[in-house]
Protein backbone atom coordinates (compact mmCIF):
# COMPACT_ATOMS: atom_id res chain seq x y z
CA UNK A 1 0.00 0.00 0.00
CA UNK A 2 1.73 3.55 -1.18
CA UNK A 3 2.03 6.29 0.99
CA UNK A 4 -1.07 7.97 -0.13
CA UNK A 5 -3.41 5.03 0.41
CA UNK A 6 -1.78 5.28 3.99
CA UNK A 7 -2.83 8.91 4.68
CA UNK A 8 -6.47 8.64 3.02
CA UNK A 9 -6.94 5.77 5.50
CA UNK A 10 -6.10 7.17 7.94
CA UNK A 11 -8.06 10.92 7.03
CA UNK A 12 -10.89 8.56 6.82
CA UNK A 13 -10.95 7.14 10.02
CA UNK A 14 -10.34 10.34 11.37
CA UNK A 15 -13.54 11.63 9.41
CA UNK A 16 -15.94 8.81 10.17
CA UNK A 17 -15.06 9.45 14.03
CA UNK A 18 -15.69 13.13 13.82
CA UNK A 19 -18.66 12.87 12.03
CA UNK A 20 -20.25 9.72 14.48
CA UNK A 21 -19.14 11.63 17.64
CA UNK A 22 -21.16 14.70 16.06
CA UNK A 23 -24.44 12.77 15.75
CA UNK A 24 -23.73 10.95 18.69
CA UNK A 25 -23.39 7.11 17.22
CA UNK A 26 -20.70 4.97 18.68
CA UNK A 27 -17.79 6.12 17.03
CA UNK A 28 -15.38 3.23 16.64
CA UNK A 29 -17.76 1.08 14.69
CA UNK A 30 -18.50 4.46 11.92
CA UNK A 31 -14.34 3.95 11.76
CA UNK A 32 -14.77 0.36 11.12
CA UNK A 33 -17.59 0.55 9.09
CA UNK A 34 -15.33 3.22 7.31
CA UNK A 35 -12.10 1.64 7.13
CA UNK A 36 -13.45 -1.47 5.61
CA UNK A 37 -14.96 0.02 2.61
CA UNK A 38 -11.93 1.65 1.61
CA UNK A 39 -10.16 -1.04 1.95
CA UNK A 40 -12.20 -3.50 0.16
CA UNK A 41 -12.37 -0.54 -2.88
CA UNK A 42 -8.46 -0.19 -2.45
CA UNK A 43 -7.88 -3.73 -2.70
CA UNK A 44 -10.22 -4.64 -5.70
CA UNK A 45 -9.04 -1.86 -7.78
CA UNK A 46 -5.37 -2.36 -7.03
CA UNK A 47 -6.05 -5.89 -8.42
CA UNK A 48 -8.69 -5.40 -11.27
CA UNK A 49 -7.62 -2.05 -12.78
CA UNK A 50 -4.51 -1.09 -12.21
CA UNK A 51 -3.06 -4.33 -12.33
CA UNK A 52 -4.30 -4.35 -16.57
CA UNK A 53 -2.92 -0.56 -16.68
CA UNK A 54 0.54 -1.42 -15.18
CA UNK A 55 0.78 -3.72 -17.92
CA UNK A 56 -0.34 -1.24 -20.26
CA UNK A 57 2.18 1.80 -19.03
CA UNK A 58 5.45 -0.42 -18.19
CA UNK A 59 7.85 1.92 -19.72
CA UNK A 60 6.79 5.08 -18.57
CA UNK A 61 7.69 5.34 -14.78
CA UNK A 62 5.79 8.57 -14.25
CA UNK A 63 2.48 6.87 -15.71
CA UNK A 64 3.02 3.95 -13.07
CA UNK A 65 2.95 6.17 -10.39
CA UNK A 66 0.32 7.96 -11.46
CA UNK A 67 -1.89 4.75 -12.20
CA UNK A 68 -0.89 3.34 -8.70
CA UNK A 69 -2.41 6.07 -7.03
CA UNK A 70 -5.97 5.55 -9.12
CA UNK A 71 -7.30 2.93 -5.81
CA UNK A 72 -7.07 5.61 -2.97
CA UNK A 73 -8.94 7.68 -5.60
CA UNK A 74 -11.50 4.80 -5.49
CA UNK A 75 -11.63 4.49 -1.99
CA UNK A 76 -12.17 7.88 -1.14
CA UNK A 77 -15.39 7.97 -3.68
CA UNK A 78 -16.68 4.83 -1.95
CA UNK A 79 -15.74 6.39 1.76
CA UNK A 80 -17.94 9.28 1.16
CA UNK A 81 -20.81 7.27 -0.35
CA UNK A 82 -20.71 5.14 2.89
CA UNK A 83 -20.48 7.68 5.08
CA UNK A 84 -23.79 8.87 3.09
CA UNK A 85 -25.40 6.17 3.15
CA UNK A 86 -24.59 6.07 7.21
CA UNK A 87 -25.72 9.48 7.95
CA UNK A 88 -29.06 8.90 5.92
CA UNK A 89 -30.03 5.91 7.73
CA UNK A 90 -29.64 7.89 10.60
CA UNK A 91 -31.98 10.58 9.25
CA UNK A 92 -34.61 7.54 8.38
CA UNK A 93 -34.55 5.76 11.99
CA UNK A 94 -35.35 9.13 13.54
Amino acid sequence: MLLLAKLAALGIGIWFYMTADKVGEPPAKWVIIGLIGYLITWFLVDLTLVKALTAAVAKKSTAIIVVTQIPALFGLVAAYFIRKKLLSNLNTNN
